[in-house]
């Protein structure tokens, strides 16, 4: 029987830190949605999969050594919970997450996390792709603008959700997944 895992991608103290800078964002209550969905995860006894996003430059915010890179709160692990740290956008490209859930018999993905129109993006791109049934819950994922092509936070996150859910993902809120 296929199982169903949480993936939580990329929830780490950078995103905190551009959310308290005032950088433009959606979801800013993503953390306690997470955490609601992590618990009720390990409630059911389904796991929880961590991915997190690792830079080799020491000056990143993403570099191991850094702030930046520790887990919020809603992303720590439990116990033995898998984390799958990656240095490219998707959390398969880089790691054997892959490999991970195929030998654990998970076929359906819950995706969390940061940031939707990137790692959250292609990670579930990808995972449709591979043959995995991916949702997305839109709002448990943190979505920030793009200053340099000038496009909000709303309008990267809107147009990334549609076109998840368009071919790749089933999109639904906290609320209807916890209710399911």
């Amino acid at each position: 029987m296929a199982k169903t895992a949480l993936i939580i991608i990329d929830m780490q103290m950078d995103m905190q830190q551009r959310i308290e800078a005032g950088r433009d964002h959606v979801n800013g209550d993503a953390p306690e949605k997470i955490t609601a969905l992590a618990t009720a995860f390990r409630a059911k006894g389904h796991p929880v999969l961590h991915i997190r996003h690792a830079e080799n430059n020491p000056a990143s915010s993403f570099h191991p050594d850094a702030p930046g890179y520790q887990p919020m709160p809603c992303a720590e692990e439990a116990g033995a919970e898998p984390i799958f740290v990656k240095n490219t956008s998707s959390g398969f490209a880089s790691t054997d997450l892959a490999e991970y859930l195929r030998s654990n018999g998970i076929e359906d993905l819950v995706v969390t996390g940061a940031v939707a129109g990137f790692c959250v993006n292609s990670t579930v791109r990808a995972g449709a792709d591979i043959g995995f049934r991916m949702t997305v819950v839109r709002d448990a994922v943190l979505g920030f603008d793009l200053p340099s092509a000038n496009l909000s936070a709303q309008t990267i996150f809107d147009v990334t959700m549609a076109h998840l859910e368009a071919d790749f993902a089933r999109v639904v809120d906290t609320k209807t997944l916890l209710a399911g």
